[in-house]
């Protein structure tokens, strides 16, 4: 097993993320406030989680219990033991009992009392209605869902066309319920979406050809799940290993194709920890080094022409460490450390002609949508930047607009850290 709580880039399925809150109401600011101990919370990562990555571990252990925290770890998103070629070799093995070994070890050297893997994965289907492993979801006081494909967790803990709860699935659900927190990272936190959960794609064949419902041998293709996932979280859409995959574009075009009106992106390493979830109370935190972001699509406007589809007056806002954001007033606290950046640079914003992190692109991508985001924030000479796509036929172009209502936030003074409410176009030519 390896540190990372991800699938490799390529695979049918992956979730990344990238946190980014969005709104469109006034940014206000306020200190911390204390999680509501009445209801179960949710901490999703965006993948790649690391192992020395203190401030997650230690809230998901705290939110369940502090030193009596008992965590239950479910690795059915992981190939089984019969599908690992390595399964054997506890150096390089890579399945669902060798992943669920791996983070029982990393809770408990974080300071959980105890921690322990289910026993479900897609070899052991049945195991998901047992009684004895009900029993031993009762015992825990909180969970944590690794990455791997969202699809096994969806063939693994849910039944059927009717998409019905397990026994498990009903029982960690009852739970949350009851006040557990429920983690996860890359597919683990997918898993927690609603409707329309995405199955994999990219951001440029997206863009291109739209989604369609289903999961698709093709990684390309931009596939969803209209039934979702376990429904935890339902506020918006959620993706994830955003920046490090560039998967804003297809976050985007999938809202519009489906009737969502908000994303929310993770970035790898870092969490979206929410409160209440599902709540009129629901409010979020981000907890980490990267970012998360909510693309807000309350006011955009899409067409296809003879050139392809397209999409104007969208927004996006990029929140980091202690952030807060209320999805039900649509509203960004920005972290007590943070003031607003008054920007005095005058260089111009970088070409940028890799906007979503082609694949493709040999020479890599040094220079990304949140990084064109965030060079635009910095300067007081330019209002409007464009980026493009690597991939032409076409070659979308991205434009980024400090519009009303647009804010950037610092802690040092001069560097923006956090986004709210930058417009966003994106249009072939």
């Amino acid at each position: 097993m390896r540190a990372s709580s991800g699938p490799a880039r390529r695979t049918v399925l992956t979730c990344g993320v990238a946190l980014t809150l969005l709104a469109s109401a006034p940014v206000a600011q306020a200190g911390p406030e204390r999680p509501d101990r009445q209801a179960g919370s949710l901490v999703l990562i965006g993948g790649a989680l690391k192992e020395n990555n203190t401030a997650v571990y230690g809230e998901i252990i705290r939110r369940a219990g502090g030193p009596s925290a008992r965590i239950g770890v479910i690795t059915a998103a992981s190939v089984p033991e019969s599908q690992d070629p390595n399964a054997g070799d506890p150096g390089r093995c890579s399945n669902s009992a060798c992943n669920g070994a791996y983070y029982a070890d990393l809770f408990k050297r974080h300071g959980a009392a105890d921690a322990e893997w289910i026993p479900l994965d897609i070899d052991h289907v049945a195991d998901a209605d047992s009684d004895a492993v009900v029993a031993q979801v009762e015992s825990m006081t909180g969970f944590f869902f690794g990455g791997g494909d969202q699809y096994r967790y969806l063939t693994t803990l849910l039944r059927g066309d009717a998409h019905t709860d397990s026994k498990v699935l009903a029982a960690i659900r009852a739970k949350l319920a009851r006040g557990a927190v429920i983690s996860g990272s890359s597919a683990g936190a997918q898993i927690v979406s609603g409707a329309d959960m995405v199955s994999g794609g990219e951001s440029y064949e997206g863009l291109r050809d739209g989604s369609a419902p289903g999961y698709f041998e093709d990684p390309t293709r931009l596939g969803y799940m209209p039934r979702g996932g376990f429904g935890f979280l339902t506020s918006g859409l959620i993706d994830t290993h955003t920046g490090a995959y560039g998967r804003e574009g297809r976050a985007y075009r999938l809202a519009a194709d489906t009737g969502h009106d908000r994303v929310y992106t993770l970035e790898e390493n870092t969490a979206l920890v929410v409160d209440d979830p599902g709540g009129r109370r629901e409010r979020m935190t981000v907890l980490g080094p990267n970012g998360v972001a909510v693309l807000d699509l309350r006011d955009a406007r899409t067409r296809t022409g003879a050139a392809g589809w397209s999409m104007r007056k969208a927004r996006y806002t990029y929140l980091t460490q202690s952030d807060r954001y209320v999805p039900h007033t649509w509203t960004t606290y920005p972290a007590s450390d943070k003031r607003r950046l008054r920007p005095v640079g005058t260089t111009p914003v970088p070409v940028n002609n890799d906007v979503f992190s082609s694949a493709s692109n040999p020479d890599g991508t040094p220079y990304s949508f949140r990084t064109t985001a965030r060079a635009l924030a910095s300067t007081r000479t330019q209002n409007t930047a464009t980026a493009t796509t690597f991939e032409t036929d076409p070659r979308f172009t991205v434009t980024f607009t400090k519009a009303r209502g647009f804010s950037a936030w610092t802690d040092d003074g001069a560097t923006p850290r956090t986004l709210v409410d930058l417009q966003i176009g994106i249009a072939p030519r």
